[in-house]
Order: structure tokens, then C-alpha cells, then sequence
């Protein structure tokens, strides 16, 4: 199953387009192809099969959890995925999202920042690596730059730093920054403004 993540193609894709990238059989792909549809990942109009961004992360994470490795699911994700799914989650949920910000001087980038109820989450997106703590914890010290940076640009902002991984058991905290597996991120935004005592929050009076 893993190769049909070769096959998710942004825009449309026929089932022989498909066949021909995965080096499955015509009737197969017809089937796997349909089974998204069904799940929701994808849509099919006059024969042709049409995906967004996120939709190739929902499979990786589908296959994730049946067990299958993180490593080969890796080689057929980018960056692209896994942030296009990470907006969608927050769009989902009613925020105002805007994907890869550009802060300058110093110049500093933002994967995804979610804005809802005056409060922006801004997420570094890690996807589908293992990390050790050592290095999540520089990820943490980096993304609270980003936040601060982000803050002292933005009159009256509060802001959140996050990190979201392609994989881990549970959302864990490093220097009360959370650090969410993609997975988990739509029951985290869900609970999110209920646990804002427990993050680190980050406003302008604070700098």
C-alpha cells in the first residue's frame, strides 16, 4: 500500500495515470482509488480522481497506524504534505490559517500559523523523522524565537509556539511548548484553549 503514495498527485489523476507511477494493475488501481473516495481522501469527477493538500498525509497516517513503517512512509512524503494537512486540521476548526509567514529582520519563517479567538498557534511542522530529545528541544528554543519574534511584530498578539511531528506515542512538552503528533493535532485544537494555562504563552507585554 505503501506505493500508492506515489500515486496521490495533487490535481487529477486517471487510474491509468496511477497504474502506470504505482506499477499496479488497472483493475487494483480502480479499487484503491475508489476506497479513498469512500474514506473521504480525494474526489472523482467524469473518471478522474482529484487531490489537496493533506490528502497524501491521511494516507501515510492511515497506514501509519495499520503499522507500517515510518521510514519507507517517509520517502514518499515532502514538506508540502505534511504542512497542507497540518492547515487543513486548524481550518477545520475555524481558525484563520496562513501557511509558510515570513517574519523579517532577522528574516525567520512560520510553517502554519492558526489564529482563532485573538490567540495564534504557530507551528514548525518536523515531519516524519525520529527525534531525540536533544534535538526537539532545539526545535522548541528555535520556534520560541520564531513566537517572540512573531509577537514583537504583531501589536496586541498572544501567540502559542507548537511542534508537530509525523510520529510519536503522545503529545509530550518540552519548556511547556507542546509537541503534538499529527494525528493527534485535531483533538489537541479541540481541547487547546481549555490547556492554554499549562503552555507557554507568549504576548507583547511579556518581551
Amino acid at each position: 500500500m505503501i506505493t500508492c503514495l506515489n500515486g496521490i498527485i495533487q490535481g487529477g489523476v486517471s487510474a491509468q495515470d496511477f497504474s502506470a507511477v504505482t506499477k499496479m494493475n488497472l483493475t487494483d488501481s480502480e479499487i484503491i482509488l475508489n476506497e479513498f473516495v469512500r474514506n473521504d481522501i480525494g474526489t472523482k469527477q467524469d473518471g478522474v480522481y482529484y487531490f489537496e493538500d493533506g490528502d497524501k498525509l491521511k494516507i501515510a497516517i492511515a497506514l501509519l497506524e495499520k503499522g507500517s513503517s515510518v521510514d519507507e512512509i517517509s520517502i514518499s512524503l515532502d514538506w508540502k504534505d505534511f504542512e497542507g494537512l497540518t492547515a487543513e486540521i486548524l481550518s477545520s476548526k475555524n481558525f484563520a490559517v496562513m501557511k509558510n509567514l515570513i517574519l523579517t529582520k532577522p528574516r525567520m519563517e512560520i510553517d502554519v500559523v492558526g489564529i482563532r479567538l485573538g490567540i495564534a498557534v504557530l507551528i514548525d511542522c518536523k515531519h516524519w523523522k525520529r527525534y531525540s530529545v536533544s534535538s526537539l528541544s532545539a526545535a522548541v528554543k528555535k520556534q520560541i524565537e520564531r513566537t517572540k519574534h512573531y509577537v514583537s511584530k504583531t501589536s496586541g498578539a498572544m501567540a502559542v509556539p507548537v511542534i508537530v511531528t509525523l510520529y510519536q506515542d503522545k503529545i509530550d512538552f518540552i519548556e511547556n511548548v507542546p509537541i503534538v503528533p499529527i494525528f493527534q493535532l485535531s483533538s489537541f485544537v479541540d481541547e487547546f484553549y481549555g490547556n492554554l494555562d499549562q503552555m507557554n504563552t507568549i504576548e507583547t507585554d511579556s518581551l
